[in-house]
């Protein structure tokens, strides 16, 4: 099977469920930067011990791609879109947000900015947050021209909070291991 179809070499690309737009449109850069976050917390995961933390990227990575794909369709197909599939829904916002209270409630958060860098693990959290932050912002752009559901860019916020409290959970779990242990953290 080819991965090429030559058919963007005009500058344009398909959208979900049909429609082609330029690679420059807004709607092609808010899910282009999803997909970025999706790599970005990969990248995050790779670091991570196995366990329950890394599930939970796993889990928000899947998760990004329903957003990716409500992004990826024009405004007249949206009836096409499948709730909790390929449309954001008001409950995968309610259950990010149940995680970062969870979350939050076995962390001191700090109380000044963060310089992220504590671990491997939290500074790749901390550069997939700042992904998410960015495909908000494309959104944000996206829907002052077009419509975008407002549970989309209320997960793309949570998301992003979420991932600032388990870049934190991380560095705490971290700072734990190695004073258990009396060696030095290794970066």
């Amino acid at each position: 099977m080819r991965i090429y179809t030559r058919r963007g070499d005009d500058g344009t690309t398909g959208l979900l469920y049909g429609g082609r737009v330029p690679k420059s449109d807004p709607r092609t850069e808010a899910y282009g930067t999803t997909d970025e976050a999706v790599a970005a917390l990969g990248v995050a995961r790779a670091f991570l011990p196995p366990g329950p933390l890394a599930d939970l990227v796993l889990r928000l990575q899947r998760e990004l791609f329903v957003a990716g794909a409500e992004l990826a369709t024009q405004p007249r197909n949206a009836h096409k879109l499948v709730p909790g599939a390929t449309r954001v829904t008001a409950g995968m916002v309610a259950d990010l947000e149940r995680l970062i209270d969870e979350h939050a409630e076995r962390v001191a958060m700090p109380a000044e900015f963060v310089v992220p860098g504590e671990s491997r693990g939290s500074a790749l959290l901390d550069q997939a947050r700042s992904v998410v932050r960015r495909a908000e912002r494309r959104a944000v752009e996206l829907a002052a021209s077009q419509e975008v559901g407002g549970d989309l860019l209320r997960y793309l916020n949570r998301l992003s909070d979420l991932l600032f409290v388990l870049a934190r959970f991380e560095e705490g779990g971290f700072r734990a291991l190695h004073e258990e242990d009396g060696g030095a953290p290794d970066r």
